[in-house]
């Protein structure tokens, strides 16, 4: 094949990988499976945010881990569970940096049920740090019949939620290694309830009817640190710490990761030389 074929053949290869996963991506658009939503056909777009963690060397925010906690605690937390969070990764390097003291102090604030004791009943005491978060109801059946339906755990939400994006974008996305949807797509649910007349119309959920009427307010949730109260703010700072939740050692890993990638790039250095060495003088150079 003559150099110009060879080019052309190329071309129709990149092409056709481009139409195959245009394709691909269309047909994902129309499964509502694994968390993903066809946002495209029936609802908009969530916007895309900034976020502190977002890229190699990005990371979580404390302060911002903080409110975000808070928000949860004095709102979300009367309806969604927190099942894979114990009280004591609160004080873990990496999230909202509570001291030990204070893990101890919030978790007496809890009941846990524990047992059998030695009557063989189960019975009620205060939570220990080790203990993870109590669901607000005893099980599913308990959350229907007050809701309709029960709601979400929010342990690992961020990472279970997302959206497709449309092509090219999603390919762009594989190369600033954008990851952080379902936080986007939390902020924008928060943030949809755009019909003052129906509590449950949302701009953002598929079909625009979700069984949860709008639960944040401004002023609702009170921060001491003087950031903002209102709803855009509440929604960033419980999606971060949401996404923080699903992702507690993500600071750990990115550090773990760039080590490696310095490791690499330095045996990949010393691995040239040592050829250059071995055979300069069978190559003559």
């Amino acid at each position: 094949m003559t150099p110009r074929g060879r080019i052309l053949a190329g071309l129709v290869s990149v092409v056709g990988l481009c139409a195959l996963a245009a394709g691909a991506h269309a047909v994902d658009t129309n499964a509502k499976g694994n968390g993903s939503y066809p946002l495209q056909a029936e609802g908009q777009m969530p916007p895309r945010q900034a976020w502190s963690f977002h890229g190699p060397l990005g990371g979580f925010d404390q302060e911002q881990l903080q409110r975000g906690f808070k928000v949860y605690h004095d709102v979300c937390s009367t309806c969604h569970s927190l099942n894979l969070v114990a009280f004591r990764d609160l004080a873990d390097a990496g999230g909202p940096g509570f001291s030990e003291a204070q893990v101890k102090a919030l978790a007496a604030t809890y009941q846990v049920e524990d047992g059998p004791n030695d009557s063989g009943q189960m019975f009620k005491r205060p939570g220990r740090p080790s203990d993870h978060f109590p669901p607000p109801f005893p099980n599913p059946e308990a959350a229907k019949a007050v809701f309709g339906a029960a709601p979400p755990d929010m342990s690992d939400l961020a990472k279970a939620r997302s959206f497709p994006r449309p092509f090219p974008l999603f390919i762009f996305d594989a190369f600033t290694e954008y990851q952080e949807q379902g936080p986007d797509y939390i902020v924008a649910i928060l943030n949809g309830f755009t019909h003052p007349d129906d509590p449950n119309w949302n701009e953002y959920f598929p079909g625009h009817h979700i069984a949860m009427p709008k639960p944040l307010n401004d002023g609702q949730v009170q921060y001491t640190d003087g950031a903002p109260q209102t709803v855009q703010q509440y929604s960033r700072d419980v999606a971060a710490f949401l996404y923080w939740a699903a992702e507690p050692k993500l600071d750990e890993r990115k550090a773990l990761g760039f080590r490696v990638v310095i490791f690499l790039i330095v045996f990949a250095v010393l691995l040239y030389f040592t050829k250059k060495r071995i055979w300069s003088g069978v190559t003559g150079h």
